[in-house]
């Protein structure tokens, strides 16, 4: 029945086919991933929650694929081949081989639990992104060839995929600080400027307050203050000059009855003189 398919529904079958190889790739390594999640409840609930998700899809492509007169095999091979039998056995056993073989190298991978997560959730955070690519793909083929069913499945099945990447975006950030308290001790946590871990002679560069120069300060300023204290001093001075004239100069006019009294006496004295007769 594939062999009869014209270059419209062959281009459809040959998308959907490889999306539906990608989905079966996925259920093998997220049975994987499920048990090596047990320490973290929330993320093992969100995987098996993809998981049916995928199997989901999964007979969703297979049912739409059948619809167009095609058979779904898991397989990556583009063109036309994938869509007929004797391509189909060999690349679905090789596909299948490949997803099994990936779940125990998966648990071999990293130093510690939270890095063996961290390494899974970046994998699958990659699979969720080709899987976007996917379905866009297809949503944008089977719009452009008038397939409205084919485009309504894809976008459905590209949203959901959409969730669970957001969900690793967030997932991440807190694997990767789950990897520094397993794996770094607390002293290295931390870097100076330079990128370099801090060391403990910190403490010894907290000697600034001893260079404190301001009490030295105060004291110039105490004595500026002291100096102009002293002007009114200077000033005090001056009235004690004036008070000094200004009693000298009675002292002058005193003097001068002193002597207009010896002229009036000597006079007086003078005048009965020259007034007596001659006898």
């Amino acid at each position: 029945m594939a062999d009869d398919l014209n270059a419209r529904d062959s281009k459809l079958v040959q998308y959907l086919n490889e999306a539906y190889g990608k989905e079966k790739e996925l259920e093998t390594a997220l049975q994987a991933h499920i048990k090596m999640a047990a320490s973290r409840a929330t993320y093992k609930k969100r995987l098996q929650d993809h998981l049916k998700e995928t199997k989901a899809q999964a007979r969703g492509l297979e049912k739409r694929i059948r619809q167009l007169g095609g058979k779904a095999v898991a397989s990556d091979l583009p063109g036309p081949d994938v869509v007929s039998g004797a391509a189909s056995a060999a690349t679905a056993a090789a596909s299948k081989a490949m997803a099994a073989a990936k779940g125990p190298v998966h648990a071999l991978r990293g130093t510690g639990e939270a890095e063996k997560l961290l390494k899974n959730a970046k994998t699958e955070l990659w699979n969720e992104h080709e899987e976007i690519g996917n379905y866009l793909a297809i949503e944008t083929l089977a719009t452009a060839l008038g397939d409205r069913d084919t485009a309504k499945l894809a976008r459905e099945f590209r949203r959901q995929e959409e969730r669970m990447s957001a969900f690793l975006q967030k997932l991440i950030p807190t694997l990767t600080k789950a990897v520094v308290t397993e794996e770094v001790p607390a002293r290295e946590r931390r870097a100076s400027g330079n990128g370099r871990a801090t060391t403990r002679s910190r403490p010894a560069k907290r000697a600034k307050p001893a260079k404190r120069a301001k009490p030295a300060k105060r004291a110039s300023s105490s004595r500026s203050s002291s100096s102009s204290r002293s002007r009114p001093a200077k000033r005090s001075s001056r009235p004690a000059k004036r008070a000094s004239t200004s009693r000298a100069k009675p002292a002058k006019s005193r003097a001068k009855p002193a002597k207009s009294r010896a002229k009036a006496r000597a006079k007086s004295r003078a005048k009965p003189a020259k007034a007596r007769p001659s006898s």
